[in-house]
């Protein structure tokens, strides 16, 4: 399963899960490679610009301060060996630097307080990775959905009001999203999925949540939304006042307009 649950005397009463991501490792692997290339190729320069000044030649000084702005540029100062001397600069890449850090690509390592007993070390990993249902709830408050204006309070209390409004606001669209996934691009297999799958790979969306996206037709036939555009269509529906006749005394009723097809089903998925 790619993870191995380790202790260190570092870490008294805490539980340390190692984890091995292949597709984490290569991708690590790849952008050091095309920073090492490109670290290099500013080094060529700079060499080739020493010995070119030979009228004016560059001091240690001058040569240090360059190569420091070559390196650091792609923070990849700690892969290369440079010598520098008066009007004289060679580099070479530190292998064996480059190879203690390659051995660790694609590795991660979860600490926790919990105990085996409430959480097996694949359980650890699968709980880490919902921090972003929290990072995603964050965004919503402030830019996605519920587009929670900036309030500059001053009393303690307003303060707990306002942020007992705004996780009140999530908790109901949270809910929402649940019972509308059918007619989501949501993977509705999600929650069974995440006890099934392997913990530590990337997760991948089941064949029905493709499908929607593929067809961009829901498995009755009907349009799949976003959660916006849902709420944007529910929306549309008005409730107008009638009145018959123009005296006074005539009497008036509300009329709501009949709901279409994804109206009806939204209304019956949220059990309205």
């Amino acid at each position: 399963m790619d993870l191995a649950e380790i202790t260190s005397p570092d870490f008294p009463g805490e539980r340390l899960v190692a984890c091995y991501n292949p597709v984490l490792a290569e991708q690590r692997r790849q952008k050091r490679r095309r920073l090492l290339g490109a670290t290099e190729e500013c080094l060529r320069r700079l060499e080739a610009e020493v010995r070119r000044r030979t009228e004016t030649p560059l001091t240690a000084a001058d040569i240090g301060i360059k190569a420091g702005r070559v390196v650091g540029r792609y923070k990849m100062a700690k892969h290369f060996l440079l010598k520098i001397e008066e009007n004289s600069f060679c580099w070479s890449r530190d292998e064996a630097a480059i190879t203690r850090e390659e051995q660790l690509d694609g590795i991660y390592v979860i600490r926790t307080g919990e105990p085996s007993t409430r959480f097996s070390a694949a359980d650890c990993v699968r709980t880490y990775k919902r921090l972003a249902q929290v990072e995603r709830a964050f965004r919503c408050l402030k830019g996605l959905d519920l587009r929670v204006r900036p309030i500059h309070h001053r009393v303690e209390r307003r303060v707990r009001a306002h942020l007992f409004l705004c996780m009140l606001a999530y908790y109901v669209e949270w809910h929402m999203r649940q019972a509308l996934k059918p007619l989501l691009y949501e993977d509705e297999e999600l929650d069974a999925a995440r006890e099934e799958r392997e913990p530590v790979k990337p997760a991948r969306p089941s064949a029905s949540a493709q499908e929607k996206k593929k067809t961009h037709q829901t498995a009755g036939g009907q349009p799949v939304h976003s959660f916006a555009t849902l709420l944007a269509h529910l929306a549309t529906r008005s409730r107008s006042t009638v009145q018959v006749g123009t005296a006074e005394e005539c009497p008036n009723f509300a009329q709501v307009t009949e709901p279409d097809t994804i109206q009806a089903e939204a209304m019956r998925l949220l059990n309205l």
